[in-house]
């Protein structure tokens, strides 16, 4: 009976039901307790005490809360980036870090497809204009062909090949690729940042956030950018300079930007790219579709009764063997 007493606490809530996490743990004596945190450091740090592990969406799972553990086998993040969770403190406790990178791939470069083709089509504008009574827009407002050009890609994981294989499909003449870490296919080309910059008429962000990659497009490389040039950004807020990309926009030195992220979440009523009508925005919603919420829910539960059933992660992140 000990091991019916396993408590795999979920810190976020988010989701309508925990039926997959249920199903999935029960195998392995565990139950799920929910905790939803809302992203205090504090609650977390109180929630976490006695978990055998812990699943997590944005709460911050910090140094603190980690020591806090008692017998905390496992952190899992519900998606992706890890940013929000200290793997070295978790590495130094022997807690397993796990994400699940092989869901919502689809889903996340159609959305960067559906901001790109928003962005250069100016649906949304268009569309109040349209409304409001305008009629023969036409060149008043200039876009561009999107066939024949070149797309510049910033990280190439799953969601970056996945966008590149759908914009081959638009009829993107070259893919640049910039990620020093990533085996590239024949049909991409590898370069550096500057030159994606100089070169790419579209420059789409597929890269996790760290201390490397935190405004890898700065003010100097968003100067680099051509006038025409739209960026996309589906993968983290902070990998872009918001104030130099919201200048650049609205000195029109840029066509515009299509933004599912942004460096503060929720994003502050004030942010000046809230403002600029060459900007189309989205609420961090590229990952879901109905599909991927239950592939999510079931591979983060997975990896969880992996570790309690005395095994290893499949997405492990902080190895100490």
């Amino acid at each position: 009976m000990a091991e019916a007493a396993r408590k795999v606490v979920v810190i976020d809530g988010g989701y309508d039901r925990y039926d997959i996490e249920a199903a999935v743990l029960r195998g392995v004596g565990a139950s799920v307790v929910l905790r939803p945190c809302d992203g205090d450091a504090v609650r977390v740090h109180k929630a976490v005490v006695d978990a055998d592990a812990v699943m997590v969406r944005e709460s911050p799972v910090d140094a603190a809360a980690i020591m806090a553990m008692r017998k905390c086998r496992a952190i899992v993040r519900y998606g992706i980036g890890v940013d929000n969770i200290d793997l070295d403190a978790a590495r130094l406790r022997r807690i397993a870090v796990a994400n699940v990178p092989d869901y919502g791939t689809e889903e996340v470069s159609d959305q960067a497809l559906a901001l790109l083709m928003a962005v250069a089509r100016r649906i949304v504008t268009r569309d109040g204009e349209v409304r409001s009574g305008a009629w023969n827009i036409g060149p008043a407002q200039k876009m561009y062909r999107l066939a024949g050009k070149t797309l510049g890609l910033v990280g190439y994981g799953r969601i970056a090949a996945a966008f590149a294989r759908k914009m081959r499909g638009v009829g993107v003449n070259r893919v640049l690729v910039h990620d020093p870490y990533a085996t590239l296919p024949p049909e991409v080309e590898a370069t550096d940042m500057d030159r994606l910059c100089a070169e790419a008429d579209i420059v789409s962000l597929h890269a996790p956030l760290t201390p490397d990659t935190r405004h890898i497009l700065d003010r100097r490389r968003i100067g680099l950018l051509r006038p025409a040039a739209i960026v996309v950004n589906t993968a983290r807020g902070p990998l872009i300079d918001e104030a130099a990309l919201a200048q650049a926009l609205q000195e029109g030195r840029l066509f515009g930007a299509g933004l599912d992220v942004f460096a503060e979440e929720p994003v502050a009523r004030d942010n000046p790219l809230l403002r600029l009508r060459n900007v189309v925005v989205s609420d961090h919603t590229g990952w879901y579709s109905e599909e991927a919420i239950q592939d999510l829910q079931r591979k983060a539960a997975e990896e969880v009764a992996r570790v309690l059933a005395g095994g290893t992660p499949n997405n492990w992140l902080n190895r100490w063997q």
